[in-house]
């Protein structure tokens, strides 16, 4: 596509390539492989949901399109160059209309309301997604392709779209607004406890990086026996937190220690981590909701009714997911 210059030479292409496909089909392929090509320029922001780890990877456009037909995946074939954050962002620091934004029907898209630009911006600048109101103006920079050109290619605000991601975004906004600070750790503790653990919780307040001590056995005494140290904030947690959570699992002569951390960690803290493979666990959100599916039948049934769900059985229309 080099060689295009327009969403119709585009079209062209894709019309050749794909004469079976239906109308629709062809013309959502133009408008993302146009956007790729014509309208993402250096110094954009660009964002990138990661399907493993469910977090959002940000980064700056740093050359525009360019096609490389040596690569064996023809997929990866199309491809800008981006200058990528070495820190990932939960999705947990997006209020709901912005996730809701970023679960958009098509792959390459550009979202416009709800202040979008500005507010991930500002995510991007102090790691927070500040809504539709805090967002300080002028935040993002002005970029060469006008909301027309991104209009006319059919990428600016698509309809979401019912996937599993979407479904999660849902519950994860759910938790942040019905177990917010301490309550979290009390959801942590009735997990724990399905997983065979006897917990104590901490009250609220200063606890010297102890949320929950828990144990096997009938009184909680037996190995292995945890300090679990419980972070709500949708932010990401660096490596002194973790470092805190190595001292007391010693000073409390513990066999394990597992942080859980509901935005994530970031670089340093990972490094924290790596040295403590053996000893030390961290969940994030998307790691929490895991664990949080697979004993949920079995939790409480006042933690069920601040958290109802149901079971369905779905198609997943994202294969490779």
């Amino acid at each position: 596509m080099t060689a295009c210059r327009s969403r119709e030479d585009v079209r062209a292409l894709v019309d050749a390539a794909f004469p079976a496909d239906s109308v629709m089909r062809r013309a959502n392929y133009t408008g993302q492989l146009w956007a790729l090509q014509g309208v993402i320029q250096p110094g954009d922001l660009i964002i990138m949901p990661l399907k493993r780890s469910g977090e959002l990877a940000f980064g700056t456009c740093r050359a525009g399109y360019s096609y490389d037909a040596s690569a064996v995946d023809r997929r990866h074939r199309h491809h800008i160059d981006v200058d990528w954050l070495p820190d990932h962002f939960s999705r947990s620091v997006l209020k709901d209309d912005l996730l809701n934004m970023i679960n958009g029907a098509m792959t390459v898209f550009s979202p416009s309301r709800h202040n979008a630009d500005d507010r991930l911006h500002a995510v991007l600048r102090n790691g927070v997604d500040p809504g539709f109101f805090g967002a300080t103006p002028g935040l993002a920079q002005p970029r060469a392709a006008t909301t027309a050109d991104i209009e006319a290619a059919g990428v600016l605000d698509p309809e979401t779209a019912p996937t599993m991601d979407a479904i999660k975004d849902r519950i994860r906004t759910h938790i942040v607004e019905n177990f917010s600070g301490h309550k979290l750790t009390y959801l942590v503790a009735d997990i724990l406890t399905v997983l065979g653990y006897v917990c104590e919780v901490s009250p609220e307040g200063p606890d010297g990086g102890v949320d929950i001590l828990a144990g096997r056995g009938p009184l909680g005494l037996d190995s292995p026996t945890l300090v679990v140290e419980v972070k709500s904030e949708s932010t990401q947690i660096g490596a002194p937190v973790v470092r805190g959570l190595q001292g007391a699992v010693t000073s409390n002569q513990a066999d394990q220690g597992l942080l859980v951390a509901w935005g994530g960690i970031n670089t340093n803290a990972r490094r924290e981590f790596s040295h403590q493979r053996t000893r030390m666990g961290f969940w994030d959100s998307e790691a929490l909701m895991e664990q949080l599916f697979k004993v949920y039948p079995d939790l409480p049934q006042e933690t069920r009714n601040k958290l109802p769900l149901k079971l369905a059985w779905v198609l997943d229309e994202e294969p490779g997911a």
